[in-house]
């Protein structure tokens, strides 16, 4: 055995399961920077001032120092000092913001290394005429969603005084993880057993989704779109609704998929169903604490704002839920993760990915350099085509969408939810 090993949680290596081909299971954050620190005012990069900052950031979090290793049958981390000029990187330049989404599509089908910690970071020169692209990303195995937004905050320089975000986590809907433990309870613990059993029944058979463009075996051609809509505009056009920033945000992407069916000349359903990840309180040392949200978006409901009300109804519901029923009973362990991944090829519960994580109260800078944007893209799984992934930064809601760009209109998606955040927004 290596020395120093500790195993994997259960639900990590859940996550590890998942990672194969045609299934890379990471987290990308995508970013651009203006000049200043280790970015040269013509938007040549310091690369080594980077490193240098980054080095000594990286000794203070044990996420980004350590490998995995096999052991009998199972998964332990083992204590592994990052090379950082393998991982911070200098990549070819692209050419505009269009080709530096390419290029983050692209990635999202490119293993991460496993003989080394599981993160790296590339720099593409010419995402803008003055800006510099930068993609970080994390396996899953490491962090899910809100351990990754942590993670990235250590690795950013602190926020600037009197930098606002625009949106505190408390406002976030689903990305809100509760505070306080719950009592023991016998008759919590068996509703919890009855939910679960509902739920794995549902994962086994359920079939809310028909033949669709959205479903189905995907190829490596992938396409990645960036939006973002101001998060202010959204709460206020919500609290009417009793909706949150994320209702709008599944409103948004409810306009999408109906776009997206209507252009593949798809019948459209009253509803389509999509999961959503819920945040839980963190215990233990696991990096993947979430449970998962159905939401049937009423893509039938011709009135936008009373599609509006009809999720915010739902969520209000769904998210205590889905909170107390904790992690899907399939991810709770790489045995389970097996065969989720074997059902998952052929599922008809759900059209899609939707999730939402909270950003920084403040504004990022990497080494001095002031982070004017910053996208999330998360990972397909199973026959699913398209997801949406959003996060607050710099009083936006920033969203990536990622997708099969072989088999769905990601364009046409993009557009429709586009135009809905604008709608919204007035």
């Amino acid at each position: 055995m290596h020395p120093a090993t500790q195993k994997l949680a259960p639900a990590d290596e859940a996550n590890l399961v998942l990672d194969h081909a045609g299934q890379v299971n990471v987290f990308l954050a995508a970013c651009l920077l203006g000049p200043g620190g280790f970015l040269a005012p013509d938007g040549t990069p310091d690369i080594a001032e980077l490193r240098a900052v980054l080095r000594e950031r990286i000794a203070e979090l044990p996420a980004l120092r350590k490998r995995t290793v096999q052991v009998g049958g199972r998964y332990h981390w083992i204590e592994s000092e990052p090379d950082v000029e393998r991982h911070i990187r200098l990549g070819d330049p692209v050419h505009g913001l269009g080709e530096f989404q390419d290029k983050c599509a692209e990635l999202m089908s490119q293993p991460l290394a496993r003989d080394r910690p599981l993160w790296e970071i590339l720099l593409l020169p010419g995402a803008t005429d003055r800006e510099l692209g930068v993609v970080l990303r994390i396996h899953h195995a490491v962090a899910d969603g809100m351990t990754a937004a942590v993670i990235v905050q250590q690795l950013f320089d602190p926020a600037e005084p009197g930098e606002e975000a625009g949106n505190e986590p408390h406002s976030r809907g689903p990305a809100e993880a509760p505070q306080h433990r719950p009592r023991r309870d016998p008759r919590r613990t068996l509703r919890r057993v009855r939910a679960g059993l509902r739920r794995i029944g549902k994962t086994v058979w359920g079939h809310g989704v028909g033949g669709t463009v959205l479903l189905g075996e995907r190829s490596g051609y992938r396409g990645v779109a960036f939006l973002q809509a101001e998060i202010a505009a959204l709460e206020t056009a919500g609290r009417p609704r009793g909706a949150t920033v994320n209702d709008a945000l599944l409103a948004a992407t409810a306009s999408g998929f109906r776009a997206v069916l209507m252009a593949a000349g798809e019948a459209v359903p009253d509803v389509l169903p999509v999961s959503e990840p819920v945040a839980l309180r963190r215990i233990g040392t696991a990096g993947n604490q979430v449970g998962v949200m159905l939401v049937q978006l009423p893509l039938g409901e011709p009135d936008p704002d009373e599609r509006l009300r009809l999720i915010a109804e739902q969520t209000r519901k769904e998210k205590p839920q889905a909170r107390d029923q904790g992690t899907l009973e399939f991810m709770r362990g790489p045995v389970g993760a097996r065969i989720m991944d074997h059902l998952a090829r052929r599922q008809h519960l759900v059209a899609g990915f939707v999730t939402n994580v909270p950003g920084p109260e403040g504004m990022f800078r990497l080494a001095g350099a002031p982070v004017v944007a910053l996208w999330p893209v998360a990972v397909l799984a199973g026959n699913v085509r398209l997801g949406v992934a959003a996060v607050s930064y710099a009083g936006n809601l920033c969203c990536g969408i990622h997708f099969d760009a072989s088999a769905v209109r990601g364009d046409v998606f993009a557009q429709a939810m586009r135009e809905e955040m604008a709608r919204l927004g007035k």
